[in-house]
This record gives structure tokens, C-alpha cells and sequence, in this order.
């Protein structure tokens, strides 16, 4: 397919690979010569202000052909039952620029702008254009890819498209691997004293057993979630916090043996990364100090990442990983909603804004979290299993790839956490029968 453009730009490049090539599977050639694209027979896009015949006709909405950041008038009303902006009126095929929405949306655009923070530095969702106009849970980008692909194959029945599938990737965030074994005899202590108001357990002869090792500690779920994912035949990825311990980093020393073991016996057998702690966020010497750590335990590099409390700051956080050689980062979606704060339900490369370029770093979008779920919605079980079916449906509709973020700590049946490894379980089941 040749798409035209009067200008041709990084962004513009940058988001018809996403839509056209990763999402709808057209191989393309954007030209800047009008004579050439007319003379031309394959099927053609036209991406400009003025109207050539026989060919498809998306006009600019001018988004792509800017340089820098600054705020943007955005008008998004509902367009044969979805949401569209960029509004560019009657007369092409489209009365909007999917190009130019998408592109505002999977960079996080309204992120590089000034905006409140939360306690802990980060964007409040409340405040993104997807909640306020009520598309948060939608994939937006997906959908007008679908219709972009629509509009083609009606002019062009040959085209082929990809044929997308279904997919699931279930994260797990190690951000303490125990919960009364294997700690210092301070933490051990405080952790036991502690205990029956955070872990609902009251018998101080089966706490004791805990730390000793007579009797499983209740994070240790380790080896029922691998059962789980392999009965099930489903994807894993499991994110270890290797750095110190704080205020919000509760892990333990990397440097204990039963951790150790504890994480190379997972990168043997299923996908790890890095769970980077709540300081390396402002700190890069931090952040490599911990890559370093994991990369010893495990012997290789580390190519996966998530932000611990999903900490992001653009461009800041994403330029830190990819310093370090890390591919794949897990961060995007928010901790107090579930949805898609990208807008979409692929993976998709990080562009920088700033420098106005692609670069190597895929990010994975994840959908809820458990936290979300059960501490900020404050829903039971059975509700959340509701909300998490939705958002597999919603995926499902899109051949798109849902992606949950969970801990080993929620899986405890303790506490807060009673009758939500269920819901764990219900959800793999779900994946099929959705």
C-alpha cells in the first residue's frame, strides 16, 4: 500500500508502522510525491488536506506535522458508537484523524504537560482525556484500526489484513517474597508483632512456626501459581525487587540464600524481570545498581521491567531503561483505575517525544490490577471477577493481548486477601470461555 502525505515526519512514520503495519499487517510506503502516488495502481491512502480520487481519504488533523509539546483542543464525541477526536469534519472517509488520536494517546502525549501528581509522583487518571470522556475502559486504538482496516478492504477487497488472535500475559510483582520467613531477626520480630492485624493470623505458635519453616509463609504461593500457569497454558512473566528496603521497598536481601533460589529457579523455567523499587525512579545509579544485582543472580541480562507503586515519569523513566538495555517495560496502565491508559490493547514501541523518535523499548500495557480491584474499588470477589470478565471481553473483541498485574502476596488468603486466589483462578478460566 503507498500512503501520501505532503510531508513525511517521524511521528507520521512512527504511527502508520503501529496501525497500518503491527496492527492491521499492511506492508507500506508513505510518499511525498503526488504524481507518483496517483500514477501508482496498488491501493492507496491519502493522508492530506485535499481530496485524490481512487484512493481511501484521511485528512490531517495536523498533530503529526508538529514539533514540541503544548496543549491541544480536543473535541471527542461519539462516532458510530465509539469515541473519536481530532475532528476534521465531512468529506473524507473518515470524519476524524485516527492517525492523529492514536498517536496522542499511545505516547502519552498529555503526560509530558503540566498535571498534578499523587503522593507518589504519579499522574492521576482523572485527569487523562479517557476518563473525563469516559473511554478509559475501551481500546480505543484498536477500534479505529479495526475501522481504518474496514474502509480499506471495502475499497480494495484484495488487501490483506492480519489475521490477529486472542492472547494473555499474566504478571506477578514480587514486592515481598515473604511474609514472616527469611527476614533479618529485627524484621523478623516486627514482622510477627505485626502479623494479626496485616495477615489475619492470631496464634503466635503458628506465626512462629512460619518463620521457622515449620509451616508455609503465607506469600510463599510460588509454586501454586507456576501449577496454575502451566495447567492452564498460560503466559508468565514474574517482576523481583532486588534493592534495599525502605519505607515502600519491603523486600528482602537479594543476597539470602532462599531468595536467591526463590528467583533463579523462576528464570529457569518462565519469564523474570526487574520490579525496579520506589527510589531507583529518581536515582539511575540506583536503578543500575539493581539491574546489576538481578543480572548476577540470574546470569543473564535482564530485558523486563515494571515500575514498583507504577511510578512513570516521561521521558525520564523510559530513557533510564532503555540506558540499560532493558526491552520490554510492563508500567503502563494506572493504580487507582483499570482500563487502558494508552488507549489500546497490543504492545507497542515507546516514542520519545521530546527527541521526536521510536526507539527500542516495547511496552506492554496491563489492564487492572489487583490492588485497584480490591483497595481502591474496595470491591468483593465476586464483583471484581465481574470487572475483570469485562475487561477480558473488551480485549477479546479487539484479537488483543490482556495483560493482569497481581502479587504473590494477594494470593495469601489472608487478611484483606481471603477468597482472591478464586479470582485469580476464575479469571484464567475466563480466558477461554469469555
Amino acid at each position: 500500500m503507498l500512503v501520501y502525505s505532503e510531508k513525511i515526519t517521524p511521528r507520521l512514520q512512527y504511527i502508520s508502522r503501529l496501525i497500518l503495519h503491527e496492527l492491521l499487517g499492511i506492508n507500506f510506503q508513505i510518499l511525498s510525491s503526488r504524481d507518483s502516488f496517483i500514477n501508482d495502481t496498488v491501493p492507496k491512502l491519502n493522508y492530506s488536506s485535499a481530496n485524490i480520487p481512487d484512493s481511501a481519504w484521511i485528512k490531517p488533523a495536523g498533530l503529526l506535522f508538529e514539533t514540541g509539546i503544548r496543549e491541544q483542543d480536543i473535541y471527542a464525541p461519539v462516532w458510530k458508537n465509539k469515541t473519536v477526536f481530532f475532528i476534521t469534519g465531512s468529506g473524507p472517509d473518515l470524519p476524524y484523524d485516527p492517525f492523529s488520536a492514536a498517536f496522542y494517546l499511545v505516547t502519552r502525549y498529555e503526560e509530558y504537560l503540566p498535571h498534578d501528581v499523587d503522593e507518589h509522583g504519579r499522574y492521576d487518571p482523572r485527569d487523562s482525556i479517557a476518563y473525563q470522556n469516559d473511554f478509559l475502559d475501551h481500546p480505543v486504538v484498536n477500534y479505529w484500526a479495526l475501522e481504518l482496516g474496514e474502509l480499506l478492504k471495502t475499497k480494495y477487497p484484495r488487501l490483506r489484513l492480519k489475521k490477529r488472535s486472542f492472547n494473555a500475559r499474566l504478571t506477578i510483582d514480587i514486592d515481598q517474597p515473604f511474609a514472616l520467613a527469611h527476614k533479618s531477626i529485627l524484621r523478623t520480630l516486627n514482622s510477627v508483632i505485626q502479623a494479626p492485624s496485616r495477615l489475619g493470623i492470631h496464634s503466635g505458635k503458628e506465626r512462629l512456626k512460619m518463620v521457622f519453616g515449620k509451616l508455609r509463609d503465607p506469600y510463599d504461593t510460588y509454586e501454586m501459581l507456576h501449577r496454575i500457569h502451566q495447567q492452564y497454558n498460560v503466559e508468565s512473566v514474574y517482576f523481583f525487587q532486588v534493592g534495599k528496603t525502605g519505607k515502600f521497598d519491603k523486600n528482602i536481601k537479594p543476597s539470602g540464600r532462599a531468595y536467591r533460589k526463590l528467583i533463579t529457579s523462576f528464570a529457569k523455567r518462565t519469564g523474570v524481570g526487574l520490579h525496579p523499587s520506589y527510589r531507583s525512579n529518581d536515582s539511575f545509579d540506583i536503578l543500575k545498581q539493581e539491574y546489576d544485582v538481578l543480572f548476577d543472580i540470574i546470569g543473564k541480562p535482564v530485558q523486563r521491567s515494571r515500575q514498583h507503586f507504577l511510578k512513570l515519569k516521561f521521558p525520564d523513566t523510559y530513557r533510564n531503561l532503555i540506558k540499560l538495555g532493558i526491552t520490554e517495560d510492563y508500567t503502563m496502565g494506572f493504580a487507582s483505575e483499570p482500563g487502558f491508559r494508552a488507549g489500546i490493547a497490543d504492545p507497542f514501541y515507546f516514542y520519545d517525544l521530546e527527541k521526536e523518535e521510536q526507539t527500542g523499548l516495547k511496552i506492554f500495557p496491563f489492564q487492572l490490577m489487583d490492588g485497584t480491584l480490591n483497595q481502591y474499588k474496595e470491591l468483593e470477589p465476586e464483583e471484581a471477577l465481574v470487572k475483570i470478565e469485562y475487561f477480558i471481553k473488551r480485549v477479546r473483541s479487539v484479537k488483543g493481548t490482556f495483560i493482569s498485574l497481581w502479587h504473590n502476596s494477594s494470593l495469601s488468603e489472608k487478611g484483606e486477601w481471603e477468597g482472591w486466589s478464586r479470582v485469580y483462578l476464575d479469571m484464567i478460566k475466563s480466558l477461554d470461555s469469555v
